[in-house]
């Protein structure tokens, strides 16, 4: 059974970077992909138990489409790889990297989880990823 995993995983402890303000000290955090060979649907597991909570707080899936998550999720991973790689300029908190693949099609519900996960980060931990234009 082939598996396609990418994770990220959250050190806890302070994040030292420029341009990041940070409210509390991370928890330890995991958040997975994965997908069985024979499977075509796509499962993302956080395991920080207040994302849950966050989550339920925010529009349903069908609010915005898919290809609207997308488009924010290619430039929130893009952002988060490019921290990972820069541990100095940003610290640690990017320890590990997100193997996100914006042309394969993770579906709506994956999408949206990964998009109110970096959303989560933002509001909880006081990061801004990107620009939003506000």
């Amino acid at each position: 059974m082939k598996n396609f995993w990418f994770g990220l995983l959250l050190s806890s402890g302070l994040v030292v970077a420029c341009n990041t303000t940070q409210k509390t000290a991370a928890p330890a955090q995991n958040v997975e992909v994965k997908a069985e060979e024979d499977s075509l649907e796509y499962e993302l597991i956080v395991l920080d138990p207040r994302f849950e909570s966050f989550l339920v707080t925010q529009p349903s899936a069908g609010f915005y489409s898919q290809e609207y998550y997308e488009n924010w999720n290619k430039q929130y991973v893009t952002e988060w790889n490019l921290r990972h790689n820069n541990p100095i300029k940003y610290g640690g908190f990017y320890e590990t990297e997100i193997g996100y693949d914006h042309t394969t099609d993770y579906g709506l519900d994956l999408n949206y989880r990964l998009y109110y996960y970096f959303r989560f980060i933002e509001k909880e931990y006081g990061i801004r990823l990107i620009n939003r234009g506000r």
